[in-house]
């Protein structure tokens, strides 16, 4: 999946109980042949044998869906290509348009060739500087839409640009206007990653966006971006119970809240300088970064030292003046001041071991959503931040069937239309 913290800056079970012990079970020495003796009876079994298709036409739906399910989690995984990779999957073309926003926004479509009434998606890359050119959001794309799904993913700008603003959510809800006139559904689904994730909930209070939306599906979002924050900044968060979390924060979010709020960490004169050399850092080109930070006056490359270092104590006081200061701007792109409004059914991932955005966040989403909207939620070491990643036997079987619950409910859109 399109991640920030996979590579770089720019990707991101308790042990299994021993097994009761059962003594062994000693065969019964074989019924002697005599006149009258009783051989087991089948009866039962050949009784049952007419309704065996029944049985398996009924369990046919769900394995067909976990297969499903595992084609698309392995092709995201960049996995290499088996028959699971290629299990029911469709050749797919690709369109890029430009649609209605302020201004107007870019996007790219994924046809799957042959399929008559795709069910339609609209999915949100997350904060990466690629946008919609990222490597795993057009493979988490191009897999949905060769099994048979429409995807448009919308270039968020701001997001492309290291900033999270409620203005993300505007063009979010453009995509899904459009997504919904192009494919003539009724309702489309909507997806978004990492922090689009949340932007996407927000989009989806809106009541117009809503009445054209069948789910809306958030992996690894955030529910209040301040709290995000100040993890950065603490390498600690809570859960909605007490429980503290702790977790060392990634590097990259000090750099994100520096490069997003620079006049809190660098000078007027340097404020336009420390942006490009930050950008240029977040963008992994570190000796030009090193290049860019060298035309800052003393103190500036002083302070950008201290960022290189990741030296993020020594940024404390600087961090809490900039949250204190864009609070309001923070609490306008945090979902939890919107999902009051929220009433189509939300499905949450979130990985076990995120250290971008905290899975506790995902906790906070499901207490803070209205009753009945989740349909599932699911915290999972199989995953990253949104990448998939190494766990065990029964983490990947969860995953799948969370994911085969996710394609069910974006077929629905198709299916009401149909």
């Amino acid at each position: 999946m399109a991640a920030e913290t996979a590579a770089g800056y720019n990707g991101s079970m308790n042990a299994v109980p021993n097994a009761t012990s059962f003594p062994a079970r000693v065969p019964a020495a074989p019924t002697a042949l005599r006149p009258g003796a009783r051989f087991p009876s089948y009866s039962r079994i050949f009784l049952a044998l007419p309704f065996l298709p029944l049985l398996l036409l009924a369990l046919a739906p769900s394995f067909y869906g976990q297969l499903r399910a595992m084609s698309i989690l392995s092709i995201i995984a960049d996995m290499p290509e088996s028959a699971i990779t290629r299990f029911d999957t469709n050749p797919v073309s690709e369109e890029l348009i430009t649609f209605p926003s302020q201004p107007p926004a870019r996007a790219r479509i994924y046809h799957p060739i042959g399929i008559a009434h795709p069910s339609p998606v609209v999915v949100v890359h997350g904060v990466h500087y690629l946008g919609i050119e990222e490597p795993r959001l057009r493979r988490f794309a191009r897999a949905l839409a060769s099994h048979g799904y429409l995807v448009l993913t919308p270039q968020i700008d701001e997001l492309a640009d290291y900033n999270i603003t409620q203005g993300s959510a505007v063009v979010i809800g453009d995509a899904v206007h459009e997504l919904a006139r192009r494919s003539g559904a009724p309702r489309v689904g909507l997806l978004g990653l990492s922090f689009a994730g949340g932007m996407a909930l927000i989009a989806a209070s809106d009541p117009e966006v809503q009445r054209q939306l069948s789910c809306v599906i958030a992996i690894g979002a955030h529910d209040d971006l301040t709290r995000v924050l100040e993890f950065f900044e603490t390498d600690q968060t809570r859960a909605p119970d007490g429980r503290v979390f702790d977790m060392q924060a990634h590097e990259y979010g000090s750099l994100v809240i520096a490069y997003s709020h620079a006049p809190a960490f660098f000078s007027p004169q340097d404020v336009g300088q420390a942006r490009i050399a930050l950008r240029t850092l977040l963008w992994e080109d570190l000796p030009r970064a090193h290049a860019e930070a060298a035309k800052l006056s003393p103190a500036g490359q002083a302070r950008m030292a201290q960022l290189f270092a990741h030296d993020t104590k020594s940024l404390v006081p600087d961090m809490r003046r900039a949250l204190a200061e864009a609070k309001p701007s923070l609490d306008a792109a945090s979902p939890h001041f919107y999902l009051a409004r929220l009433h189509v059914p939300v499905m949450l991932l979130h990985g076990a071991a995120d250290n971008v955005v905290p899975p506790t966040e995902t906790l906070w989403l499901e207490r803070d959503l209205p009753p009945g909207v989740l349909r599932a939620g699911l915290v999972s070491p199989a995953i990253g931040h949104v990448e998939v990643g190494g766990a065990g036997t029964v983490d990947k079987l969860r995953l799948i069937h969370w994911m085969k619950e996710m394609l069910d409910l974006l077929n629905r859109s198709s299916a009401e239309r149909g």
